[in-house]
């Protein structure tokens, strides 16, 4: 009996030193890597973006403006899946990718590189557009059948908002009425008593602004018991509740923001509402810039985790709007996405062997998954690209390297004091 306790303890040990020998090789290989890309230079940094996103959307847009996205993409599931999830994940694909990479597209094309990429996939995305709505494409979607459609055709509707010029305006006529059929025809869709609300709002906002007949309703209620639900310090309930998840960030402050924006330029009575809402959301990605950590993780907590950096969109899109706060540099934002989004897009297992996105935080994880995310789901990871918006010519993009708040305070140096707001 006493050499067999010994054999236990003895094993116990060696799992204890081996756990130890692994945790801190890989917290020091992160904090080497971070260290390395202190040193690259902004234009790299830009130039990963671009290539991250491309890297991202290449496989979806590529399939879909050819008809072939239902062929090619693969549905993964986890295994708690709710059903086969094929009749809405080719939606949610498209719609939250054309949403995260709508600002770069919007840039327009030039004779850079670069201009040159986005002239490539502003073509692909107007075509996909076409297909994605066309009632007798192949690759038709489902706008309709089940609930999740509502929330897709609103991150669809975000993308044509975030880039009028580029993914609205040269649609051609059946093209655009075929849009807004899509788009009318998820209000059968009614939403959860949650951030659901804002699904439909800002598929009615995208009416609005390029068609006729809104549903006030739809809309109105969106807002007004969000108005209801504010619990302070930037952070909304999700529903009357409060959520420790990133759900601030994935759908409520970006959709309200872009909900007002539209509203305040059609009536001066949402203006008020939209100061409101830009002072809470700033204040939320003040605090989403405190999360990241020297080495660019991040706490993994709440649910759809498997959407990686999306998670940050709101931060990404304060920066865009150039409305971060004046405690928080452009710089260190962009070097502190650099550092999260480097950490995961190389993660092994991101991407399966063709390209295509696989459910996971880190790598491949695919017990991380709740039992509405499939592979379509992913590419909500595509909003923290919201930043391209900006030229490379901004201050965001060609400032040299700063610190983030928790790399300055880990490291010894000094930090503004953090004050809550109501």
């Amino acid at each position: 009996m006493v050499n067999k306790i010994k054999r236990h303890m003895n094993n116990y040990f060696k799992s204890t030193v081996l756990s130890g020998l692994i945790y801190f090789t890989a917290i020091t290989t992160s904090q080497a890597q971070s260290k390395k890309l202190e040193k690259d230079s902004p234009k790299k940094v830009r130039e990963f973006f671009v290539s991250s996103l491309v890297k991202i959307g290449d496989p979806v847009l590529e399939a879909l403006s050819k008809n072939e996205l239902k062929v090619k993409m693969p549905v993964e599931r986890s295994p708690g899946a709710w059903d086969a999830r094929t009749n809405v994940t080719y939606l949610e694909a498209f719609g939250r990718l054309l949403s995260g990479m709508a600002p770069w597209l919007e840039l327009g094309t030039d004779e850079t590189p670069e201009g040159k990429l986005r002239a490539k996939y502003i073509d692909l995305a107007q075509k996909s557009i076409h297909n994605a709505t066309d009632p007798n494409s192949l690759d038709f979607m489902n706008f309709v059948n089940d609930k999740q459609p509502l929330v897709d055709a609103a991150f669809f509707a975000q993308a044509l908002l975030r880039a009028p010029k580029q993914l609205w305006e040269p649609l051609d006529a059946i093209t655009k009425e075929n849009v807004i059929k899509a788009l009318k025809s998820s209000r059968k869709i009614e939403p959860y008593q949650s951030n659901w609300l804002l699904f439909a709002g800002m598929v009615e906002a995208a009416i609005i602004k390029f068609d006729k007949d809104e549903d006030q309703k739809r809309l109105s209620y969106a807002l007004e018991q969000h108005k209801k639900w504010y619990l302070g310090d930037g952070t909304y309930g999700d529903g009357p509740d409060f959520h420790w998840d990133y759900y601030n960030s994935f759908v409520i402050h970006p959709m309200q923001l872009d909900i007002y924006n539209v509203l305040k330029d059609k009536n001066n009575d949402y203006k008020t509402d939209f100061t409101t809402e830009l002072k809470r959301a700033r204040r939320y990605a003040a605090i989403q810039e405190r999360l990241i950590s020297p080495d660019g993780t991040y706490p993994p907590i709440g649910r759809s985790l498997a959407y990686r950096f999306g998670a940050f969109q709101l931060l990404s899109q304060i920066a865009l709007w150039k409305e971060l706060p004046k405690e928080v540099a452009p710089a260190q934002v962009r070097s502190a996405l650099y550092a999260m989004i480097h950490n995961q897009i190389n993660a092994k297992g991101t991407f399966d062997k063709n390209g295509w996105l696989q459910v996971g935080l880190y790598g491949h994880q695919n017990n991380i998954g709740e039992g509405y995310i499939s592979t379509g789901s992913l590419y909500l990871c595509s909003e923290a690209f919201l930043v391209l918006g900006l030229p490379e010519t901004d201050s965001f993009w060609s400032d040299a390297y700063k610190p983030w708040t928790q790399k300055k305070i880990w490291s010894g140096q000094e930090i503004p004091i953090d004050h809550a707001e109501k």
